[in-house]
């Protein structure tokens, strides 16, 4: 069954590796060993091939708010087929609702400060990037590696703090029940120290995406 751009926790939880994170500002799960070690070093090796400089919406100024790399990862590439299939397989969300998924490198000193996924209404370019898929609801995060140190995601407003594990996914619904954009979702891809930290995220529409 597919929902379009949009999941639930009963959903998600039909998988018996997924934990509700207990909280009344906003939708948060999580799962262990969501992604196999060999399809993990197979999504680093893809990032590392095509990476660049990351950017960010509604620029405010700080040069040093995303400081990581980033890539688009190619749908045909097998290992980006395995992962979404993967993703359709829990959450049940319409692939067509999905943006390609973005792979993140983090050297050491690099980060990226709070922030929400959404696009705010009000922002410069919310047209440009919300005129034809309309905003985003779900986040899907999934870290490749372990780090030496640092590089947790920090949700300050409900003081949980996630380590990065080999495939560990964070998930969570970037609206409230009534349809507005969380400004609870407020997180931060906070400093590595030392080693290296690898990411793929996968955002979901409210109307197909094109």
């Amino acid at each position: 069954m597919t929902t379009p751009g949009n999941t639930s926790p009963a959903i998600l939880m039909q998988d018996k590796r997924v934990r509700h994170v207990p909280s009344s500002r906003l939708t948060l799960l999580t799962a262990a060993e969501f992604l196999p070690p060999d399809l993990c070093e197979g999504l680093i090796a893809l990032i590392d091939k095509d990476r660049r400089p990351s950017t960010i919406a509604d620029a405010n100024g700080d040069d040093y708010f995303r400081t990581s790399e980033t890539c688009d990862l190619d749908s045909g590439e097998p290992a980006v087929k395995d992962l979404e299939n993967r993703l359709f397989a829990l959450n049940g969300i319409d692939p067509a609702h999905g943006e390609p998924v973005q792979g993140q490198r983090y050297a050491v000193g690099q980060e990226f400060k709070a922030h929400t996924d959404y696009f705010e209404p009000q922002g410069a370019d919310f047209e440009k990037y919300c005129g034809v898929a309309g905003n985003r609801t779900w986040t899907f995060m999934v870290y490749l590696n372990k780090v030496e140190a640092g590089g947790a995601t920090r949700f300050k407003v409900i003081g949980k703090t996630f380590q990065p594990e080999t495939g560990r996914l964070l998930c969570w619904d970037n609206k409230r029940p009534d349809g507005t954009c969380n400004a609870a979702t407020l997180h931060h891809g906070m400093k590595v120290r030392a080693g290296v930290k690898y990411v793929i995220t996968k955002w979901y529409r409210e109307r197909p995406w094109g």
